[in-house]
């Protein structure tokens, strides 16, 4: 095993300024978020729509329930992911592992089948988690310490993940609704083959960026580290199966709620033992705790911001089409092509943001990353106030006009730019080479507590009045951004040097 490469001191900027890498990872992203977002886009109207319908029929309750558990493991998995890929495989090999579980677990969403929705779901989650942190930990490799086109690397990088959540809903969506459910799950994955193709080819530009695991320099250590992660893969995935398998069995024979509040006190529990062992243990430098506290102000902020966001999948689909007139020119046009507004704001946006945190630093002016945590979070409880007024119009069955929801998705789409490629990058910078995976899945572990909560949320859009609930969001949002700005200097402290 090597440590991690060093790059060259003659900068590579053959990608609009960036390195040619950055390419291959920028459409190996936009199409894994093309299938997630694809498959996203119907899934809610998949679970709620009835059976003669070509939907699972389930209740509000139930489908949102559903809806936040997979979405939350999605994104927890990303914790393990990140854990072998620096122990075992690298970064990159883990890409590709993650890659071919997506297609399959696509794929089996197309089966017209109950169980195999599930196993679907399950093999979703683990390809996501493996692939989902680790291409952004190469994003971050391939760049030298100190180099200031980091942030903007990280936002050019999320437009990719933007593109493919723009053209999704699109195609997914129009064969979801007008053809059938499950092929528009199957053209998701589709999208993800197209993606593993394109990683294979372009893999030779990354250089050896990802491709090995981390190294202690000890090459005895090394192989005694990697043989014990091995084992404790194979135990871990056996656990992971008898978990997934109950949680089957609880939702298919019990109740997706009563699994869903397991599922979210297990996140805050694991939360609590990652954070206590990263800034309590010794095995970490005092640089590296004082480090790990300010993720962990990053993680709680991301967790709340994620929160309101991801609903833009839930209750803001269910929304769209129970709740807002889509027609246009005399067209009715399908409620999932909502799902790509935003993403239309991000591709136009996110290079604007890119030359600003650029330009910034350029004249030593660049907000630090908790000040531009605290706009994100000001932006995305704006997003749920404004709807405030729209719900109480459509409180008594009406329909209010697209306008509503569209600045809905534009407020959301500052805050997501003020936060989510940041959060990518500072991760990046904030860790050390020997946990660089790790501490990236520990970054996605926030956005897997924010989807629980979005998915909780989503299940009360039936039992409580719509001004209340967007209400609450809004409000909640604020505040997390008010003790937010409270805590930013000394964040920004904890951080040692890194902004």
């Amino acid at each position: 095993m090597a440590t991690r490469p060093e790059l060259s001191t003659v900068p590579d900027t053959r990608f609009f300024g960036h390195p040619r890498g950055l390419a291959t990872l920028f459409f190996t992203e936009m199409w894994e978020r093309f299938s997630y977002y694809g498959m996203r886009a119907i899934l809610i109207y998949y679970m709620t729509h009835k059976i003669a319908e070509g939907g699972l029929g389930f209740g509000d309750d139930k489908a949102g329930a559903v809806y936040g558990l997979y979405a939350s493991m999605v994104y927890l998995l990303c914790l393990g992911g990140g854990w072998v890929a620096d122990r075992i495989t690298g970064q990159r090999r883990a890409v590709l592992i993650g890659g071919v579980f997506i297609a399959a677990g696509e794929f089996c969403l197309v089966v017209p089948s109950e169980t195999s929705f599930y196993i679907g779901l399950v093999l979703l989650m683990m390809g996501t988690g493996m692939l989902k942190g680790n291409v952004s930990t190469i994003v971050g490799q391939i760049y030298p310490k100190g180099d200031p086109r980091r942030d903007s690397g990280f936002s050019l990088f999320y437009m990719g993940i933007n593109l493919g959540a723009l053209i999704s809903p699109i195609f997914c969506g129009y064969v979801g609704e007008r053809i059938s459910w499950r092929l528009g799950f199957g053209v998701a994955g589709l999208g993800m083959l197209v993606g593993l193709v394109q990683y294979v080819l372009g893999g030779k530009y990354l250089g050896d960026a990802g491709l090995h695991p981390a190294s202690t320099g000890d090459p005895e250590k090394d192989r005694r580290q990697k043989n014990n992660a091995i084992k404790a893969v194979g135990g871990g995935l056996g656990v992971f199966a008898l978990l997934a398998l109950a949680g089957v069995a609880g939702v298919i024979h019990f109740t997706a709620t009563s699994i869903a509040d397991m599922e979210g006190w297990a996140l805050l529990g694991i939360s609590v033992v990652v954070f206590s062992w990263m800034i309590f243990s010794r095995g970490w430098t005092l640089e590296e705790r004082k480090r790990s506290a300010a993720i962990l102000v990053l993680f709680v902020a991301s967790a709340l911001f994620w929160a309101s966001f991801e609903q833009a999948g839930s209750s803001l689909s269910l929304f769209a089409e129970r709740s807002t007139d889509r027609h246009i020119f005399g067209f009715l046009f399908p409620a999932s092509w909502f799902q790509f507004v935003q993403p239309i704001f991000v591709v136009a946006l996110a290079p604007v943001f890119a030359w600003i945190w650029l330009a910034l630093a350029r004249r030593g002016r660049e907000p630090s990353s908790p000040a531009k945590f605290s706009s994100g979070l000001f932006f995305a409880g704006s997003a749920f106030a404004i709807l405030i007024p729209a719900s109480m119009m459509a409180a008594h069955g009406g329909q209010v006009a697209i306008w509503w929801l569209t600045g809905t998705y534009f407020l959301q789409t500052l805050g997501e730019l003020s936060l989510s490629p940041v959060g990518l990058s500072a991760m990046s910078k904030l860790a050390p080479d020997r946990a660089a995976g790790f501490v990236m899945g520990i970054w996605f572990l926030s956005t897997s507590i924010g989807n629980w909560l979005a998915g909780r949320a989503a299940s009360l859009y039936s039992a409580m009045p719509l001004p209340q609930l967007f209400g609450s969001v809004a409000g909640f949002t604020f505040a997390a951004m008010l003790l937010l700005i409270f805590l930013i200097r000394p964040t920004v402290r904890l951080m040692s040097g890194v902004r």
